[in-house]
């Protein structure tokens, strides 16, 4: 039987890409207490960079809602993997933060942050409801339109013992 998450990924037609390792000297995700902060997704798919360029300049705010869209289906790809393959252990989409490649005077930020903040609430529901920053750059590496982390509060596996069930026995 297939979790709720993943059903409803399955309903809504959406395919998760493949979470993809670090390119640097940092790793994909930190767990902290019940907290999955994900470092910065960019517009890749499955080893493939998507969406090049400077919103303003070569791109629409249109493909721009698309490139932060497949930020956010990374992150999910990222969280899925540090909750050990159980998205329903996700119970809040706690911040989002969106980081655009644009022009000096492109102003459209938040429209196209909401490519990822509304694939949230698509996937989660009202737990995918988040605070949120949308903040335009000259650039972002490998010349990609736009970049987005994450932080993310999830259940304990079932069956796992919190330290607090253990301090108090």
């Amino acid at each position: 039987m297939l979790a709720n998450i993943e059903a409803r990924l399955a309903e809504l037609g959406i395919e998760l890409p493949n979470a993809a390792a670090p390119a640097g000297a940092y790793v994909p995700y930190v767990k902290s207490g019940n907290l999955v902060f994900v470092s910065g997704q960019i517009t890749l798919w499955n080893g493939d960079i998507k969406y090049k360029g400077r919103l303003g300049d070569d791109m629409s705010v249109d493909e721009g809602y698309a490139a932060a869209r497949l930020c956010g289906l990374n992150l999910i790809a990222q969280v899925r993997e540090a909750c050990d393959g159980n998205l329903d252990r996700v119970s809040r989409v706690v911040r989002l933060g969106g980081f655009v490649q644009c022009t000096t005077n492109f102003i459209e930020q938040p429209k196209v942050i909401n490519g990822a903040s509304d694939l949230m609430v698509e996937v989660f529901g009202d737990a995918g409801r988040h605070a949120r920053a949308a903040v335009g750059t000259i650039s972002l590496p490998l010349d990609v339109s736009v970049e987005v982390d994450g932080v993310f509060q999830i259940a304990p596996p079932r069956g796992h013992v919190s330290d607090d069930e253990i301090m108090l026995a």
